[in-house]
């Protein structure tokens, strides 16, 4: 599957990236990940910091899929409101999603400084903008709901986020809890420190295309023919795995981004806090800024997914988005200087698929989707790890692939 078109900004700023080999013969270790993007990288590096003989597996060099064309933006915010979220799948476990983002949240200030590498991560607020006055409604209702969880959340009228923000919208929801990250970097970060501390091996090249559980454990065979045996394996593939997952586990989308030319300084303080903002119109749409100062925005999702045709479709893309973006600042113009489009999913409840599933015997996934799947991919690493550690952990029942979802 082509995954992303275009050129992602984040590309752009790596010049000497660690290189790893292909497998070039049979081998044997604890846990075999599959997938060295942003969920494999995080997995692996829990599982070699926690004493696992892990070797990572990718067909393409680490990263280089759908986590060099995410936006980086961390939030606790699932893509479904919590009120919402209540009716799905009941409130208990709601609410124990939106608690269990915030914490994952809070864990990547302290990942990313025992990293020692700049991963270009910056604390943020966020601004949830009403597209409509029939949202109004909605964003109150939603502030309760967090409030009473203990998520400190500001309702905005339109006076007041004029007033404050000097936006025009019918409302909006404050959340002083958000960070930028550069994503790309912060993977490959994390392999490079998986292999370097916690003996963690990576070959690329290297496609995955058969699998053989048995009662002890697993054979996974390659391309070229090649054996890994292990006793478990996890799956990080991303948007990729629904081609081999017999199951409807989320919709495939192709949403679309940019970045601008660097703001001047002038430019930059008519936004305040440069805080994360993003609207609950449909189709979406998001903005933030970048360390050097530049701006990305993000949306414009749409069901197309043959490459060309979405190729095709980016410039139309991002011509309105410079158009959303301008609608709420005026005084800012944006001249995009990379733009590419990627492969996006989303689940039902917005929630992520994590752990086993009887199709693959002793396997694990880590299945970030949604709008926020890098935090996801942080709860599904420690997850997975427990599991794997055969310790208890409270959030494996949340995320299974058989939970109840009421339409």
């Amino acid at each position: 599957m082509d995954l992303r078109d275009g050129c992602p900004f984040w590309s752009t700023l790596e010049h000497d990236t660690p290189t790893y080999p292909r497998l070039e013969h049979d081998t044997h270790c604890d846990i075999v990940v599959i997938g060295a993007g942003i969920s494999g990288s995080l997995v692996a590096y829990k599982l070699g910091q926690r004493g696992a003989n892990v070797v990572v597996l990718d067909r393409r060099a680490p990263s280089t899929g759908s986590t060099v064309a995410s936006t980086g933006l961390l939030q606790y915010e699932i893509d479904t409101p919590l009120v919402e979220l209540s009716e799905m799948i009941g409130q208990t476990n709601a609410r124990r999603a939106y608690r269990a983002s915030f914490d994952a949240l809070d864990q990547f200030a302290s990942l990313v400084e025992s990293l020692d590498s700049d991963c270009q991560l910056i604390p943020r607020s966020s601004l949830f903008l009403a597209a409509q006055d029939s949202d109004v409604p909605i964003l109150l209702a939603e502030q309760q709901a967090r409030q009473e969880i203990g998520l400190e959340v500001e309702f905005l009228d339109a006076a007041s986020l004029k007033q404050s923000f000097g936006l025009t919208r019918p409302a909006a929801l404050f959340c002083p809890s958000a960070a930028e990250v550069n994503p790309y970097r912060l993977a490959l970060r994390l392999i490079e420190c998986a292999v370097q501390r916690h003996g963690v091996r990576v070959f690329i090249g290297t496609r995955v295309t058969h699998y053989h559980p048995d009662s002890t454990g697993v054979t996974v065979r390659t391309a070229d023919g090649l054996n890994v045996r292990c006793r478990k394996v996890v799956f990080a593939t991303g948007y990729e795995t629904p081609e081999f997952l017999d199951r409807q586990i989320c919709t495939l989308k192709s949403t679309y981004a940019f970045t601008s030319q660097v703001l001047t300084a002038e430019q930059k303080h008519t936004w305040r806090d440069t805080c994360l903002i993003w609207e609950s119109a449909d189709p979406y749409f998001y903005a933030r800024t970048t360390a050097d100062g530049r701006v990305m925005v993000g949306g414009e999702d749409d069901d197309v997914l043959d490459p060309d045709e979405r190729a095709a479709r980016l410039p139309d893309k991002v011509a309105t988005l410079v158009r959303k973006f301008n609608r709420l600042f005026p005084h800012i113009p944006l001249h995009p200087q990379f733009t590419w489009a990627g492969t996006f999913a989303e689940t039902k409840d917005g929630l992520p698929y994590i752990g086993t599933t009887p199709q693959f015997p002793h396997g694990y996934f880590a299945l970030g989707y949604g709008g926020n799947g890098i935090t996801y991919s942080l709860i599904a690493a420690n997850v997975i790890c427990d599991l794997y550690f055969e310790r208890p952990n409270p959030l494996a029942d949340l995320f299974r692939f058989d939970r109840k979802i009421r339409a």
